[in-house]
């Protein structure tokens, strides 16, 4: 499978940019040992302007999610912290802090794979996003890929368990 790069064009396509994501969150899991979940933001065009995926462990960093890293590459290949028109996929469903950062950060649209039943702030335990007080109206799929998110993430923590 090849590696993803910034620039690349995924158009809207939500299941392409799924698959970008989870290649991530495979590739930097199996590096650092960090739980597999994958982040990737588009522009309003599709073009692919940042990735990330946990570095938690790696860094030993408590706010190194995946959507966190995404953001911040997005950031700083774009110029400027409004990520306006652009989307946010990610193959798991946000917990509250990375929600606050998605609504901070101004991003259009967010699309999740798996549901997080334990710390999901997406429409798990709470909705941060789409609460009526939130900052800004964001846009929200859920589900994209979900069967394939969701057993990355329990062979991951199948593995630990043994």
């Amino acid at each position: 499978m090849k590696r993803s790069e910034i620039g690349e064009d995924v158009s809207v396509n939500h299941q392409k940019a799924m698959e970008i994501a989870l290649e991530q969150a495979l590739f930097s899991s199996k590096a650092s040992g960090d739980v597999p979940v994958g982040a990737v933001v588009l522009n309003e065009i599709g073009r692919l302007v940042g990735i990330g995926s946990n570095r938690r462990e790696l860094l030993s960093d408590p706010v190194g999610h995946a959507e966190i890293v995404a953001i911040k590459s997005a950031a700083r290949a774009l110029g400027k912290w409004r990520l306006d028109g652009c989307t946010l996929v990610v193959t798991l469903e946000p917990c509250a802090m990375c929600a606050g950062a998605i609504a901070q950060s101004r991003i259009s649209r967010l699309v999740f794979g798996a549901f997080d039943e334990k710390a999901g702030a997406v429409g798990s335990l709470m909705d941060v996003l789409r609460d009526p007080r939130a900052l800004q109206n964001v846009e929200v799929i859920s589900g994209v890929m979900q069967e394939e998110c969701a057993k990355v993430l329990s062979e991951f923590f199948k593995e630990r368990r043994v």
